[in-house]
């Protein structure tokens, strides 16, 4: 039997309330922040307590902007964002889950090497293949538009190494009952592999849509135009201002807008999201 001791379990709850508030706390400034004048959290007299511009705060921020730092909506900024996160995400799951499939399921000369040299791609960050990836941009023309801020960041070694785990845990016999059926690849990798990944496509969705998301260097380099920024470039420019005093009110809206997509996708895929962390046997 196991033993209930009161002291026992307050102190781990202890421990995590105090582990939230301490991360909670600074996004409850920035909501609280959001809902005041700028001269309020200038002069350094905000309170606690939400104030009575949040409203306005908002839908200026999302429809206007602000004319001496982002020169753009937010609204669009968020859109900017989305388009890149959603292209991010579903294109590095599209080409890994197949790469997977190839790697695994067939037989062809220099296999292994392929996957090795895949994985090796791992070793080499976003910032040290910069240069040539917006060279090769460049000259493809694909500068402000959502093809350049999407398709040099969707291949995914880590998502292929992922899926190719998977894939070898399916066992032999199903593929086996599959061709007795009649099931070519295409079939057996549309009616039975991707059901079976469902778990793990949703997990790495989530991750992969938070990666999207968060970009700051790519989208630096590959937008010029103000209307194709992304979100959190926008809050880059509002805070940085040399002439003028910064828009913390508008500042801190912005941030609290750009928390919401993720916090929603998230939310919404909770539960695939967990099961695919955790879950061994499918």
């Amino acid at each position: 039997m196991v033993e209930h001791r009161r002291f026992g379990n307050f102190l781990p709850h202890l421990v995590l309330l105090i582990g939230v508030a301490i991360v909670a706390f600074p996004v409850y400034m920035a909501v609280i922040a959001s809902t005041h004048d700028n001269a309020v959290i200038a002069n350094g007299q905000m309170p606690l307590t939400p104030g009575t511009l949040g409203f306005e705060n908002y839908w200026h921020t999302l429809t206007a902007g602000t004319g001496r730092t982002t020169r753009a909506p937010v609204g669009g900024m968020m859109l900017n964002s989305f388009v890149m996160a959603v292209g991010i995400a579903l294109g590095k799951i599209a080409i890994s889950i197949i790469s997977a499939y190839a790697i695994v399921f067939f037989s062809f000369p220099f296999r292994m090497t392929a996957f090795w040299i895949i994985f090796v791609t791992l070793m080499l960050p976003v910032e040290v293949r910069i240069y040539p990836t917006y060279k090769i941009a460049s000259d493809l023309h694909l500068l402000d538009s959502y093809a350049g801020l999407t398709l040099p960041l969707i291949a995914s070694a880590t998502a292929t190494l992922l899926f190719r785990q998977f894939f070898m845990t399916v066992p032999k016999e199903l593929v086996e009952a599959s061709k007795i059926d009649g099931a070519g690849p295409l079939r057996f990798f549309k009616d039975t592999l991707l059901p079976l990944s469902l778990t793990n496509i949703a997990a790495l969705f989530v991750i992969l849509f938070i990666y999207g998301w968060n970009q700051y260097l790519w989208p630096l380099l590959i937008t010029t135009r103000d209307d194709m920024q992304t979100i959190v470039i926008g809050i880059k420019k509002i805070i940085d201002v040399h002439d003028a005093l910064t828009e913390w009110n508008v500042a801190m809206a912005t941030a609290v807008l750009a928390m919401l997509p993720p916090v929603l996708v998230v939310i919404t895929m909770q539960r695939l999201f967990v099961k695919g962390l955790i879950e061994t046997e499918k």
